[in-house]
């Protein structure tokens, strides 16, 4: 294993354990209109977007994991939850290669719509009381919007703590070759 590899799996435990010691310590006692902030889907949808969907779903997993050992609930739920939304998000990236500005706030608005419903679904067949009806659905938006106002700034500050430590990526390389002066395959006479 080389250093930079060690180096952003140290990184990633670090962002992962003060991710959820923020979330249940600060971000999760603040109400705005009757729905709460969530910081987990998003920042596992900015890992995803940044490492790929192996390291994502390893990521999900664990900020899943400790989220779940850190507020007594069932143990499993988010890691399963978040470890899907981190693989798929993740896998997203490696088959699409998305490039737009709006790619992180779409992407933190499906995996907090997906950690919400899915998380409400299955206390729900596990015979959990969960309020069901407009109380949900409102529930479910509220979040869903608080977080698309913070998906940009979260993904900003997981890429500003990522981006030394990853790996080169082939198809910038590629693209940026086109880019300087004849290398262009257009260019050839």
């Amino acid at each position: 294993m080389s250093s930079r590899t060690r180096s952003l799996a140290w990184r990633l435990v670090l962002i992962g354990a003060l991710t959820v010691i923020i979330q249940i310590a600060a971000v999760s006692q603040l109400t705005i209109f009757g729905a709460r902030a969530d910081l987990t889907p998003l920042v596992v949808a900015a890992v995803a977007l940044l490492c790929g969907s192996l390291a994502a779903a390893g990521f999900g997993f664990g900020i899943g994991l400790f989220s779940n050992l850190a507020l007594v609930q069932t143990v499993g739920l988010s890691s399963l939850l978040l470890l899907g939304i981190g693989y798929a998000i993740g896998r997203f990236r490696e088959l699409r290669d998305p490039q737009g500005a709006l790619v992180p706030v779409i992407a933190g608005v499906v995996a907090t719509a997906a950690d919400r419903i899915g998380f409400s679904l299955m206390e729900f067949l596990l015979g959990r009381p969960v309020p069901l009806g407009w109380s949900l659905v409102l529930e479910v938006l509220g979040t869903v919007a608080i977080n698309a106002l913070l998906a940009l700034p979260v993904y900003a500050l997981i890429r500003a703590l990522l981006l030394p430590v990853l790996p080169e990526d082939p198809r910038r390389r590629r693209r940026r070759a086109y880019t300087t002066g004849g290398l262009s395959p257009l260019s050839r006479s």
